[in-house]
């Protein structure tokens, strides 16, 4: 079993830019291109399969679904099937920022579950390039209340300014930078960040603030106040950037209950074996290479069978991957 591709997504919002196609190397007339789903099985945008090198490949155009209906434990692992199912567990995306997302939070699990019959979501985010002076939001950086919240939420903006932008944490984004978010806390992309991100498979946020902006009709979007309220971590962390050692090969960047993430250079050649019971998703974010006899560039994103899940590299190139 090779490496699958994917068909992306590509996603119009009203604070996307203009970053996306070109890193991916793809031509499009679609505007303001916020986000690409690289692979998902969110009901109604399943990633579909598409040629990788297989001569009759009867898989292409099979949809993420159908192929773990089809392979199973093969495809995802055992350990994983077993726990998931039919559902693919993870959401991979390039997200785009020409202006502030808006300031959201997403519940944990079992809020989730009690109020919407899914999973929470957590989430992480990688730097791929950023424009100076570009922002981060991610935390708190003093203690509140959910009352304190509440009110500051639902208060009127001062000169165009809400107060839960005072209580945020704010941080300088910088390429290769990363970021974990835990389920519960208040973020937001702030404008001029291209990034890749990593979550739970679950399309369910809370709004909580979206800087005064209309949609496509002129209309204020959508909040979550009272939603959030029973959502948000209102711990204040010392560090909410996360650390780890740009100088080797392989960096463990994430390992939480939902993915395990590492950062990963290969220079002409590379085998890495995880060992783990799991499909392998390879984001690649500079370069080229051969994985498992798969050709793979900037901008394309491989889901790796776990029956053949240790990686054999040609090539010079940067990725993200991602086990369960």
């Amino acid at each position: 079993m090779k490496p699958y591709k994917f068909e992306p997504y590509l996603k119009t919002t009203i604070w996307g830019g203009y970053r996306i196609a070109p890193f991916k190397g793809i031509y499009t007339a679609q505007p303001n291109i916020g986000e690409s789903w690289e692979i998902s099985g969110v009901p109604g945008h399943e990633s579909v399969a598409v040629e990788r090198g297989l001569i009759n490949d009867v898989d292409v155009g099979l949809n993420l679904t159908q192929l773990i209906e089809k392979y199973k434990g093969l495809l995802v692992g055992e350990k994983v099937y077993r726990k998931y199912g039919g559902k693919f567990p993870l959401l991979v995306k390039f997200i785009d920022s020409r202006q502030d997302l808006s300031v959201q939070v997403h519940p944990d699990d079992k809020l989730a579950m009690e109020r919407h019959g899914c999973a929470g979501k957590t989430e992480m985010w990688y730097v791929i390039k950023s424009d100076v002076g570009a922002k981060i939001y991610a935390g708190l950086k003093e203690s509140i209340t959910p009352e304190d919240y509440e009110r500051m939420a639902t208060a009127e903006p001062v000169g165009g300014r809400s107060p839960m932008q005072d209580v945020i944490a704010t941080h300088e984004a910088h390429q290769g930078d990363l970021f974990f978010l835990p389920a519960g806390r208040l973020h937001a992309i702030g404008a001029g960040n291209f990034l890749a991100e990593i979550q739970q498979t679950s399309d369910i946020t809370y709004r909580v603030y979206d800087f005064g902006r209309k949609d496509a009709h002129g209309n204020p979007r959508e909040l979550h106040i009272a939603e959030a309220k029973d959502a948000i971590d209102y711990q204040v962390w010392p560090e909410y950037r996360t650390s780890y050692d740009s100088t080797k090969p392989t960096s463990q960047l994430i390992n939480c209950p939902y993915f395990n993430v590492n950062r990963v250079v290969v220079q002409v050649a590379a085998e890495i074996d995880f060992k783990v019971d799991s499909f392998v998703v390879v984001v690649c974010l500079w370069g080229e290479a051969n994985i498992n006899g798969v050709r793979v560039r900037r901008g394309e994103t491989l889901l790796v069978p776990a029956c053949e899940n240790v990686l054999y590299i040609f090539g010079n190139a940067t990725f993200l991957t991602a086990t369960m």
